[in-house]
């Protein structure tokens, strides 16, 4: 990595014009039928069987967008305060909750976790062998059903994924009922629902607004100490997942840039961020829950120093650039790559903050 100064010894700034034409021009990329989210949905699984959406849709608006540099916002398009569905994004956002319970101790990644949770629910599942770090890197190979719908069923598992026949951790698959799964025990972990503990612990601190809301599906419901505890979705393959703007986005993005830490408190670990960006032996364009583009394969032509949360094909996305101290989000956006691409051009590598 070559850092760039200039004659005064500071990061020189980023092309402005440039940035601005390029948010200009995906403004423009809007996603087609997003307005109708039931058809749109349908148009998108390619599940052969159990298709049936048991969790909430929302219509989407149009694209927006914010562009963060060095911690300032330097560009938004659309409506950047708007929420929109995250889809498979939100797999990273479940990262962070696994990372605030490690930092407590509530969990240790290459723990077995039967041996951490004791629920009915999970023996009834049969995850014998199954640890955490398999959850969080898609490689348990676990078979079964959660909340109706089969493991088999996700299309995405053969699409984006090597199965294997083995033990867990011996094969690496793309599968939303395992990230479900992961939901169920982090609820499970913490007691409580997921939304409560990110909004509390992680969005709050950060200065969210209270537009974001998180879902699960109709029937998505486990019982603790006696009380029934909604369980989110980890994507919205059958509706639901994380529902987030831009802005708001664009924080989450800035937390890991960081390395955990936001106006000098620590929220995460930077053990946790190296961790969740740190890439899995089985697929190393993978971390935990979260994309990497060292080899330059998950975003073409995008710099190598890129890691991403990614939904519904790069239509969502959070990109986090620690060479450059950016951070682009982007909703409803086509052709996601370019702007990537012309964003990075015009900012320079640059030291860190």
């Amino acid at each position: 990595m070559t850092v760039n100064v200039d004659a005064s010894g500071q990061p020189p700034t980023p092309d402005l014009d440039t940035v601005r034409a390029a948010v200009a021009r995906q403004a423009e990329r809007v996603t087609a039928g997003i307005d109708d989210m039931p058809r749109y949905l349908a148009a998108q699984v390619a599940d052969e069987s159990h298709r049936e959406v048991t969790g909430p849709l929302l219509p989407g608006t149009g694209a927006s967008g914010v562009v963060r540099h060095r911690g300032e916002v330097i560009a938004t398009w659309g409506d950047p305060a708007k929420p929109e569905m995250l889809f498979s994004g939100t797999k990273s956002v479940l990262a962070t909750l696994a990372g605030l319970a490690f930092d407590r101790g509530l969990l240790a990644p290459d723990a077995l976790l039967l041996d951490t949770l004791d629920h009915p629910i999970l023996t009834r599942l049969r995850l014998d062998g199954i640890t955490w770090e398999h959850l969080l890197q898609q490689t348990s190979g676990w078979s079964g059903e959660l909340w109706g719908k089969p493991t088999g069923v996700d299309a995405q598992s053969r699409r984006e994924g090597f199965e294997r026949e083995g033990p867990p951790g011996t094969g690496w698959a793309y599968n939303d009922v395992r990230v479900n799964l992961l939901c169920l025990a982090l609820t499970l972990l913490f007691r409580r629902p997921l939304d409560d503990e990110l909004r509390e612990s992680v969005l709050d601190p950060l200065g969210a607004s209270r537009s974001w809301s998180w879902h699960g599906y109709a029937d998505s419901v486990v019982d603790i100490g006696g009380r029934p505890v909604p369980v989110v979705s980890g994507g919205a393959h059958w509706g639901g997942g994380l529902w987030i703007s831009a802005a708001d986005l664009a924080l989450l993005g800035e937390l890991h840039l960081t390395g955990g830490r936001w106006q000098g408190r620590r929220l995460l670990s930077a053990g946790w961020v190296a961790r969740a960006w740190s890439p899995c032996a089985l697929n190393p364009d993978y971390g935990y829950l979260w994309w990497r583009n060292d080899a330059g394969r998950i975003q073409p032509g995008a710099p190598t120093s890129g890691r991403c949360a990614r939904g519904n094909g790069g239509r969502h996305l959070l990109w986090v650039d620690p060479d450059r101290d950016l951070v682009i989000t982007s909703h409803w956006g086509d052709q996601v790559a370019d702007l990537i691409a012309e964003l990075s051009t015009a900012v320079p590598v640059t030291p860190p903050r």
